[in-house]
This record gives structure tokens, C-alpha cells and sequence, in this order.
């Protein structure tokens, strides 16, 4: 399995549950949070990935990149802008 294809089950999983949750809770997700959390993103993932601490297999990657960091990797920070405050919303009801 690629990354990509990991990216878009958790995704999906991701959409399908923050809609549930804001349905139900009546809460909304913050999207002009998206673009600084991409940008926070990119400018810590191409650190970590530069000095050593983060490596990818190749061969499991699409093979677009921001700097270092594999277009994949951003799946994880769209996953939580869309579910953090879906999630926080119902907890705190």
C-alpha cells in the first residue's frame, strides 16, 4: 500500500466523521486554519526530513514534493483540521 493510498482511506474516514460531528454538534471547521497549518507544515516537516530524523520509502511515494517534504505528508495536517474541532465541539457538549 503507497502512502497515497494510506492518505485517502484516513481521509475519507476523516470527512465522513467531522460531517457526522458537525451535523450533530453544530460545529464548523475553522478552514482559514488550512493554510497556516500547511505552511507550519512545510516549514517543520522539511527540518525534520533534512536532518535525518524523518525518511520515506521512495517507491510508496507519488513523487510530488514541497522542498523535501512528499505531498503525502500533508494529508495528516488536512485530517486534523478537519476533525480537532469537530472532535473538541462534541467533547465538550
Amino acid at each position: 500500500m503507497t502512502y497515497g493510498e494510506m492518505n485517502l482511506i484516513f481521509l475519507v474516514l476523516a470527512g465522513l466523521a467531522a460531517w457526522i460531528l458537525k451535523s450533530r454538534y453544530q460545529c464548523f471547521t475553522n478552514t482559514f486554519l488550512l493554510l497556516p497549518m500547511l505552511v507550519l507544515t512545510a516549514a517543520f516537516d522539511n527540518l525534520i526530513i533534512v536532518m535525518g530524523i524523518v525518511q520515506y520509502d521512495t517507491a510508496k511515494l507519488i513523487g510530488l514534493y514541497v522542498g523535501t517534504v512528499p505531498i503525502e505528508d500533508f494529508a495528516y495536517t488536512v485530517v486534523a483540521v478537519l476533525l480537532v474541532p469537530a472532535i473538541w465541539k462534541a467533547a465538550s457538549k
